[in-house]
């Protein structure tokens, strides 16, 4: 982790307590908040396929009745619109994204949430089709990074970490762009498009920046794949379970955040995802 990167983004994960919210939604049908009904209280959680929902899978299969929780699951393959939802009241609590995404997003909407401690880490990685090390990197190849702030950020980071590029002093990594590269020396084309698609097209490219859900979805391996890979270690990119602000005290949603930081789920994490994947952040 580079210095910068390291120093901003733990300022910014400090600083997400102070983040606030309005109601939340149950079963994406209102605003009041979980709804109990016979004892159990049924909350809606919007999460990336890969691993949030079967992380959440797993503490539906297993913990929640005990808790008195039932899960409803959304998917959703995109970044932009779980946050949406969850603004809108369509779904309880979300669980998809990390500190510095929650921040750029808080900042540019005007969403006003709450996160709860990091469940797990999903390293970054830096992949190719056609190197087997980024030693072989040609001068003026083109790179991909994703297109929405934060993640342009991180990826800049990724490079950076790499030894590939050097950002300017100071640069705030939540909101760097490919403007703020102080040095370049193999000339590196940076072409942001969105996260999800960067696996994809990976062929159009000599090296994407690739966040983890994304790679899992596309079948990679990072321990064996990744030219590059983040440190899981005291990273500042752990996943948060975020809700609104009225809801950061619902009794549901602290066991739901509860029973995703047991050591049952940290086994299921460690079980599951062999390959360094996915990481417990506790």
């Amino acid at each position: 982790m580079t210095r910068i990167d390291r120093r901003t983004l733990l300022a910014s994960s400090a600083g997400l307590a102070a983040l606030t919210l309005s109601a939340c939604g149950a079963r994406g049908t209102s605003s009041d908040g979980p709804t109990e009904e016979g004892g159990v209280t049924a909350i809606t959680i919007g999460a990336s396929p890969k691993p949030h929902a079967e992380i959440l899978q797993y503490v539906q299969d297993n913990l929640a009745a005990d808790a008195g929780l039932e899960l409803s699951i959304t998917p959703y393959t995109d970044y932009q619109i779980p946050n949406q939802a969850l603004n809108d009241g369509e779904i309880d609590a979300n669980f998809y994204q990390t500190p510095n995404f929650l921040e750029q997003q808080v900042e540019e909407k005007g969403y006003e949430f709450h996160a709860f401690e990091g469940v797990h880490i999903e390293p970054m990685g830096l992949y190719s089709e056609s190197l087997s090390s980024l030693d072989d990197i040609a001068d003026g190849a083109e790179v991909a990074v994703a297109n929405d702030p934060a993640n342009t950020g991180r990826g800049l980071a990724l490079f950076e970490s790499a030894g590939l590029i050097t950002l300017t002093e100071g640069v705030d990594i939540v909101s760097a762009t490919p403007a703020d590269i102080a040095e370049n020396p193999k000339n590196l084309r940076f072409t942001t498009l969105e996260a999800a698609q960067i696996p994809r097209s990976l062929g159009d490219f000599a090296v994407g920046a690739v966040n983890g859900n994304y790679a899992l979805e596309a079948g990679l391996n990072p321990k064996e794949e990744a030219l590059f890979l983040e440190p899981g270690e005291d990273s500042p990119y752990a996943n948060l379970v975020v809700v609104r602000e009225a809801d950061k005290d619902n009794e549901a949603l602290v066991k739901l955040d509860e029973l995703l930081h047991s050591e049952e789920v940290k086994q299921f994490i460690l079980d599951t995802y062999t390959d360094g994947s996915v990481i417990p952040a506790f």
